[in-house]
């Protein structure tokens, strides 16, 4: 009998499915975020079901944690060297399945492992599926030295985009700065709508304090979007998103 733990549904069955590529011999990348965790927790129920040997990489403190406290073997990733697949979650998916990653505060590590990987999986509920990226806000992994000129940097390249009339807030844990696993802070641009995502990207690469953003732009091969009943819709890139097969399911 399974012991995972009650979880949403549509969340599971997308983690389900993703840890039903895992074949015994791989090295994964193990993504961060409230679907990753479901997906660790699945994982290591089949790899002691199944005795697997696995070699994985973690996206970050908090899934190396509990990872290993479920038994499964951690290393990191300059020790494995490169990945044969990654899964993650992500906070936005489009239809030519770009991401908005790092509401966990972890997307330079997730992006890291991403790239190091032969191929990335995501996998999310519906409500994560979106026509254009921006809803969700953009989080800027940025240095501490410096902050407010960096800031002062993002807010011009935005206006050079046409996008300068929006939030550029520092993201707070509590009563405190939000610190990442590798000491820095997290702008959050709440920007609504992003109208082109490379051309961000670009600017926002080019800003000297900052360390890396959460847009994540032709990196995912694979998206697996678990429905409330259970199901799960599979989406590859060339496809892209069949906005019917998820009629009724966004929240």
């Amino acid at each position: 009998m399974s012991t995972t733990p009650a979880h949403d549904p549509a969340k599971l069955a997308a983690a389900r499915a993703a840890v039903a590529l895992v074949q015994d011999g791989m090295k994964l990348g193990l993504g961060t975020g409230s679907t990753a965790s479901i997906m660790v927790e699945v994982l290591a129920e089949r790899v002691k079901a199944e005795g697997l040997s696995l070699r994985c990489a973690a996206t970050s403190k908090a899934t190396a944690d509990l990872a290993e406290s479920l038994g499964l073997r951690i290393e990191s990733l300059d020790q494995i060297g490169w990945l044969d697949m990654t899964i993650d979650g992500a906070d936005e998916v489009d239809p030519d399945l770009h991401l908005i990653k790092g509401g966990g505060g972890a997307h330079l590590r997730e992006k890291i492992v991403a790239a190091a990987s032969d191929r990335m999986v995501v996998i999310a509920d519906p409500g994560k599926v979106v026509d254009q990226l921006g809803q969700f806000p953009l989080p800027v992994e940025v240095l501490q030295f410096g902050f407010e000129t960096t800031r002062t940097l993002i807010r011009r390249a935005l206006s050079d985009l046409g996008l300068g009339d929006h939030d550029v807030l520092q993201r707070l844990k509590g009563d405190d700065y939000w610190v990442t696993d590798e000491g820095n802070w997290i702008l959050d641009l709440h920007l609504q709508a992003i109208p082109d995502a490379p051309a961000l990207a670009h600017a926002l690469a080019a800003i000297p304090g900052v360390v890396e953003q959460g847009l994540f732009l032709g990196m995912c091969e694979l998206a697996i979007i678990g429905k409330p009943d259970g199901t799960v819709v599979e989406l590859n890139r060339s496809e892209g998103i069949d906005a019917d097969l998820l009629a009724g399911e966004r929240t």
